[in-house]
């Protein structure tokens, strides 16, 4: 019987150097074909069409340089740590399936509330990625805007504390703030099932370890 705590074989071959790859690729594609976003993008009416590739390929495309830049700098930045240390397999299955189940949480919220947009982006899993290195490395000093000195699950909470204001009260209204949030419930739910370890655990150990 397969247990959903049953561990990958360890191993590592820069998988996140081929993800942020293959999302400058598609952003450029996206620049020389701009039909291909409607194809790749999550779109509600497409989904009900029969499109479910798009609970997928959203999240190699991208809505401009800045939302690339700063996506693919999250990723390289924790996701390279991430991968080391729980292996390429179970990263890529923790970046698949956070990512795509805020998709489809995305799509949900949309479906029920009548809303059709264009949703791209890697932000969801990128969310995920971050709680995760939170959670591994939590005692990692990072520097907000390169001078604030915050332990990553400061950060980590307080990026999502904001997202939550920010869905709240609508502000910035063309940032998809559930579907951060979604990656970042789906990523804490990961640990939970998969590695029977609660990162807020995790958090409070290390610090006074």
């Amino acid at each position: 019987m397969y247990s959903l705590q049953r561990t990958f074989r360890y191993s590592y071959h820069n998988a996140v150097l081929y993800l942020v790859g293959i999302n400058v690729l598609v952003f450029a594609l996206q620049n020389v074909s701009p039909m291909l976003t409607y194809y790749l993008a999550l779109i509600p009416g497409a989904i009900l069409s029969g499109w479910m590739w798009q609970f997928v390929t959203y999240m190699f495309t991208h809505g401009g340089v800045t939302h690339i830049l700063f996506n693919m700098l999250a990723l390289f930045i924790f996701g390279t740590q991430v991968e080391r240390q729980i292996g390429t397999k179970e990263f890529l299955a923790y970046y698949f399936a956070t990512g795509i189940l805020a998709g489809v949480f995305s799509f949900a919220v949309y479906f029920f509330t009548g809303t059709n947009v264009i949703l791209l982006g890697a932000s969801g899993a990128v969310f995920a990625v971050q709680l995760a290195y939170a959670a591994l490395f939590p005692r990692s000093i990072m520097y907000v805007w390169g001078i604030l000195p915050l332990r990553a699950p400061v950060m980590v909470l307080g990026f999502t504390a904001l997202e939550v204001v920010l869905s709240i009260t609508g502000s910035q209204g063309d940032v998809a703030h559930l579907t951060h949030l979604a990656g970042f419930g789906f990523g804490w739910l990961y640990f939970l099932i998969r590695f029977g370890r609660n990162p807020w655990t995790m958090f409070k150990n290390d610090a006074y370890r």
